[in-house]
């Protein structure tokens, strides 16, 4: 088994994917959040068993019948196993030499350059191409000054200090065209990264840099950009990763192809999330009875054409809740994503919605189902406008045109990002009968985390860990190209 050191780890989508592959085993993550270090803990209890032999217990906390207390004193020597790897710690706060202590005991002995992978990418919000566009709007010296362009920093630091065979780094796309002081970032992270003994790869199946491994050329931002729809994921999400190989690892014999990902056929939203219970949302007024939310579900409707309102079936299950009892239903992946002793489905619980917003996604979803693409705002009726003044006036152009965006059931999805902690405007759930915005679960499927993967904390600090991990499989293929053409 090779290990893994987990930075940055969030709620460990890249570890998952890395530990699920067979051949590695984490020891040790750092997550900076409290929220996401408890999903950690939970999930590193959780790979302290076999498969087929995790107790009955950890169900029984994941349908909320005992706690974790309850949980972690019934199996004391796991738990404590758990939280040697769940690290609550933050790098470029906490003291280096904690850190390197914190690595080189969960690695186990002095010497493991050879048998361990760095994985694990820096904070991304101070790239994202949209927080760019703003700050152009506002004020860029915030851009300039912002700390987070340097925590790669701390990744670097370790890297140069430790050794490891390999290092799996990933980011947004809009590391790609940032700039910091008039220069590339991504160039001088790439500078940085093969200045400390790497050579570095690409995923995408092209030249690293334009002379590929020569010393000239710029570096080929194409080729370390991985779209995930096109790997199996129902998913457009669209992310920056640096496959690094220490270099006296470096085999002659190695093309740009050779860690090409393998491509997939295209999975849907429908396929993703269609078999999950129906909920309806709730409404975020005193009142919040089905009567008012039908009502909302009615006028939104109509709002289009007469014959978008029939009697329209109500969903079964309320507002669904961190556990929901019944029967797992197909997915298009069953072996990964389903898990038949949950007994149900876990994080599965819709946002409240103000009347007006229920209008519109029951309209959005129909106007989607009807012409395959998402309306735009100037798609809507005006009854069901915002009362925005940037909206009113359509004659104007109106930014964000997009705000309400429906998730095609036929087409993979696009982006899950934090943003969805915020509002569900862009994640509308393609079922005009359920009128809602996409739970914690929905987006969990769509970001391929297994059903058996709990989410702890308030529900927007769940959305918030689901939108800003790595898919699982986009990781396990990943780690599969580590295994077989380096480490094996």
């Amino acid at each position: 088994m090779f290990s893994i050191v987990d930075l940055f780890a969030g709620p460990g989508g890249l570890g998952e994917g890395f530990e699920s592959q067979g051949a590695f085993n984490i020891g040790i993550s750092i997550e900076c959040d409290p929220y996401a270090q408890r999903t950690l803990l939970l999930r590193s209890f959780f790979r302290q068993f076999v498969r087929d032999d995790v107790p009955d217990e950890y169900y029984n906390y994941l349908r909320g019948e005992i706690s974790t207390d309850d949980l972690f004193a019934k199996y004391k020597d796991q738990a404590e196993a758990a939280k040697r790897v769940a690290t609550l710690a933050r790098l470029g706060d906490t003291a280096e030499a904690e850190i390197d202590t914190m690595i080189e005991s969960a690695l186990g002995r002095p010497d493991t350059s050879d048998s361990w992978v760095l994985i694990g990418g820096p904070p991304c919000q101070a790239y994202s191409l949209v927080g760019r566009s703003r700050r152009s709007r506002e004020i860029r010296e915030d851009f300039e000054k912002d700390t987070r362009h340097h925590l790669y920093r701390e990744y670097l630091r370790i890297l140069a200090k430790h050794q490891p065979a390999v290092f799996v780094m990933e980011n947004v796309k809009g590391i790609l065209s940032a700039r910091l002081g008039g220069n590339r970032i991504f160039s001088q992270i790439c500078d940085d990264l093969s200045g400390a003994g790497y050579s570095l790869f690409g995923l995408a199946g092209e030249p690293a840099k334009t002379g590929d491994f020569s010393d000239g050329g710029e570096w080929n931002s194409s080729a370390f950009l991985i779209r995930a729809e096109e790997h199996g994921i129902p998913q457009k999400r669209h992310r920056v990763f640096i496959l690094g190989v220490r270099n006296d690892f470096v085999n002659s014999k190695w093309t740009h192809e050779t860690f090409a990902l393998p491509k997939s056929e295209l999975h849907t939203v429908g396929e993703a999330i269609g078999g999950l219970p129906r909920l309806w949302s709730a409404i975020s007024s005193p009142d919040e009875s089905r009567r008012k939310w039908l009502k909302a579900r009615e006028r939104g409707l109509k709002a289009g054409r007469a014959d978008w309102a029939p009697l329209l079936n109500v969903p079964e299950n309320d507002r669904g809740g961190i556990y929901i009892p019944g029967e797992s239903k197909e997915v298009y992946a069953d072996e990964w994503y389903l898990d038949d002793r949950i007994g149900g489905v876990l994080n599965h619980q819709t946002r409240t919605h103000i009347p007006a917003d229920i209008s519109r996604y029951a309209y959005a979803s129909e106007f989607a189902r009807q012409n395959e693409f998402s309306p735009s705002i100037y798609d809507f009726p005006k009854r069901l406008l915002p009362d925005h003044l940037n909206v009113q006036n359509l004659d104007n152009k109106v930014p964000f045109a997009d705000r309400f965006r429906v998730q095609l059931r036929d087409l993979p999805a696009t982006t899950v990002t934090s943003h969805i902690s915020k509002d569900g405007h862009y994640y509308i759930h393609y079922d005009p009968e359920q009128a809602r915005s996409l739970t914690v679960r929905e987006a969990a499927r769509l970001q391929t985390f297994p059903d058996n993967y709990f989410f702890e904390g308030p529900r927007t600090q769940q959305y918030h860990q689901v939108g800003n991990a790595v898919p699982p499989l986009i990781a396990r293929h990943i780690a599969n190209i580590v295994y077989e053409k380096i480490l094996s």
